[in-house]
């Protein structure tokens, strides 16, 4: 079983160290002692990562806003996530009175340990920079990643507070609606990598010489809009709306519990980027890269993990950039843009891509065998002209039919109530 659970063994410079070689048997280093180092040293970029995340969000919202942003702490500022880790941990840890004790304490646990699993899975770089690549990667990770609401519900329901509660209320229907698009979206990609293995699915499209988002445009901007409403960020940010909530479902929290929730939000943004990169841009492929350094050495695993680094940094500054340029929804409006829009298109966006690839099939410029697909260059062609031409303006045009008599709540058409202008003396 350890071989299907830990796919990659150690690699030899580490396992050639003296001290590791001489004492130690090679099953155990290979499957017990790399991994967890491996998850080790996972756990502290991560870690580090979400911290600085804070940092470049502030920093970006301030050259949004032609601010300067937090720089006396450091050079630049870079201490500033320093700072505020001490801060927290330094804070008075406050329980309301009237809270039930167990279930506030352990509901930041679970927000932040749904998040931090789900990253054994993802495929961060060839070779041995992913640390399990079993069957079901994908399954595990919406699984997993799908659990942390309930440490949201669990912290609201347990903070005895009408705001907390109804920001968890709102988390819990945000997730159920937006979680089905975001599942229904990956299912077009996954008819062309015909496998739910991560690394695998980068290998695929490392094979074919082709990222899935060009056979998936529609498929790609519905799993981000649905990403973004899944880990709460603006402007899906209902379920801790300052204005109407105060600080949502953690309004009771303080010091290191809120600092669990806030890595939480940050581990998640990085595994939804994670995810995107690696069904849609091609994970840690990119043309050339074998070219210029040897499949499988030290270098190009390096160089491997940097590529999905810089990707998954692209998507993550998209999510500050929209947080801070576009006015949050209205409840209405976010049920509305999920259960008529977005899973909608979903599905449309399966059934035309089903369709494409059955026909390119028919006129022999696709071939499947042995799980895999051969595509033509006329293929190419075919599938990349109907995702963009056909599939995308149809998509659009089919659900404009279907809710074009549907009126979003407007108070500017309300027609005002009719009062009796006799006065009764």
């Amino acid at each position: 079983m350890l071989e299907y659970l830990f796919f990659f063994t150690a690699p030899t410079w580490f396992s050639s160290l003296p001290i590791l070689k001489d004492y130690i048997d090679p099953m155990v280093l290979d499957y017990l002692v790399w991994p967890l180092v491996q998850i080790g040293l996972l756990l502290f970029v991560v870690l580090t990562l979400v911290a600085y995340l804070t940092l470049a969000e502030r920093k970006i919202s301030a050259w949004i806003q032609v601010r300067i942003g937090p720089n006396r702490v450091g050079p630049e500022g870079l201490l500033q996530p320093l700072a505020d880790g001490i801060k927290l941990l330094l804070k008075e840890d406050l329980i309301p009175l009237k809270a039930d004790r167990e279930v506030f304490i352990i509901a930041p646990i679970i927000a932040m340990v749904a998040a931090l699993v789900a990253l054994a899975v993802i495929p961060w770089g060839a070779a041995w920079a992913t640390i399990s690549n079993i069957d079901i990667g994908l399954l595990f990770i919406l699984a997993v990643s799908s659990l942390g609401v309930l440490g949201i519900i669990l912290g609201g329901w347990a903070s005895n507070s009408k705001y907390s509660l109804l920001g968890a209320l709102r988390s819990a229907a945000q997730m159920v609606s937006y979680e089905v698009a975001m599942g229904l979206a990956l299912i077009g990609a996954l008819m062309f990598t015909k496998t739910l293995a991560l690394q695998d699915m980068v290998i695929t499209q490392e094979r074919l010489h082709i990222w899935n988002i060009l056979f998936q445009p529609l498929g790609f901007l519905i799993y981000l809009i649905s990403g973004i409403a899944e880990t709460n960020r603006a402007p899906f940010d209902l379920p801790e709306a300052e204005s109407e909530l105060v600080a949502g479902y953690h309004t009771e929290y303080s010091g290191f519990r809120f600092s669990l929730f806030f890595i939480a939000e940050y581990a998640n943004m990085l595994i939804v980027s994670a995810i995107a990169v690696t069904v849609f841009l091609g994970g840690w492929y990119l043309p050339g890269l074998s070219y210029l350094f040897t499949p499988g050495s030290t270098f190009f695993v390096l160089a491997s993990i940097g590529v999905f680094g810089l990707k998954t940094l692209a998507l993550l500054y998209l999510f500050f950039w929209i947080r801070w340029s576009l006015p949050r929804y209205r409840y209405d409006q976010l049920m509305e843009l999920s259960w008529k829009w977005m899973i909608p298109a979903a599905l449309a966006n399966i059934m035309l891509t089903a369709t494409f690839l059955v026909l390119g099939q028919e006129l022999a410029l696709i071939v499947s065998q042995n799980n895999m697909l051969e595509i033509s260059t006329l293929g190419y062609v075919f599938l990349i002209s109907t995702a963009f031409i056909v599939t995308v303006p149809l998509t659009w045009i089919m659900l404009g039919q279907i809710n074009k008599n549907s009126r979003d709540f407007n108070l500017r058409e309300v027609q005002p109530l009719p009062m009796n202008r006799t006065i009764n003396k």
